[in-house]
């Protein structure tokens, strides 16, 4: 994907506008522990998903309205992969209910009720019975159970036998690392959410230099924002450059 692709995030015609006045350094980038300093608005509606070959499955069986075996689903990918954003849009076509796997409510919903329940690798062993019961009330009514984690259901820990017979007997579709066209539109889609205009080729260069990734491109963006912020310019070739090169050289 090229920026003439990618006009709508990278166009030259972006103005130049005043952004928040915070002033922070720049950090090096680190995968693993995204600096996020404000709650920034993210756009998580269907046309914000950017469908690729590495998304394509999940995103085909999540909003794509195909039959989940048995009327249960294992959405599983690493963080910042998409999981929420699938949800939020299941959410919007199906009117399902979303719950924390953290803290998890014993109350059964509607039969026939459509039910998310995020992030399974955190399930409280207190909560296994709740999301058993949870789990059979919703197969019986002709309901819909979509589970998210960061691993596949063998991995979550269960306890409790029959509820991990049932979770290990659920259909996974998987998230993949990011394609090249998938990770210059997250790239893209980092900038956008943060109010961010990058000079031309800006997105282009940041993609053959981080690791193929989510969550490094959430982190490269970050990066960027905190230099541009400190320097008061735009995300220039130069800018990407000298924070990449700062990131790669740092212990």
């Amino acid at each position: 994907m090229n920026d003439e692709q990618l006009s709508l995030f990278a166009g030259e015609d972006w103005p130049e506008k005043p952004r928040r006045t915070t002033r922070t350094t720049a950090p090096a980038i680190d995968a693993e522990q995204l600096p996020f300093d404000w709650d920034l608005p993210v756009a998580l509606g269907p046309e914000d998903f950017f469908v690729s070959d590495s998304n394509m499955d999940a995103h085909a069986m999540v909003a794509g309205g195909l039959r989940w075996p048995e009327g249960k689903l294992a959405l599983v990918g690493p963080e910042g992969s998409g999981k929420t954003h699938l949800v939020r849009i299941w959410q919007g076509l199906a009117g399902a209910e979303r719950r924390d796997a953290r803290e998890l409510s014993p109350d059964l919903p509607a039969p026939g009720s459509m039910v998310a329940v995020e992030d399974l690798e955190a399930l409280p062993r207190e909560s296994e019975t709740a999301l058993f019961h949870l789990h059979n009330h919703l197969l019986a009514t002709g309901g819909r159970l979509l589970l998210t984690s960061d691993r596949p259901p063998a991995r979550w820990g269960v306890r409790l036998p029959d509820l991990a017979s049932r979770m290990q007997a659920t259909t996974v579709v998987r998230l993949e690392p990011p394609d090249d066209m998938l990770l210059e539109a997250l790239i893209a889609k980092q900038f956008a959410d943060r109010q961010l205009f990058p000079a031309p080729g800006v997105l282009a260069f940041v993609a053959r230099r981080i690791e193929r990734s989510h969550a490094a491109a959430a982190a490269a963006v970050a990066a960027l924002d905190r230099a541009s912020l400190s320097e008061g310019r735009r995300v220039s070739l130069a800018l990407a450059r000298r924070v990449l090169d700062s990131a790669d050289s740092a212990p």
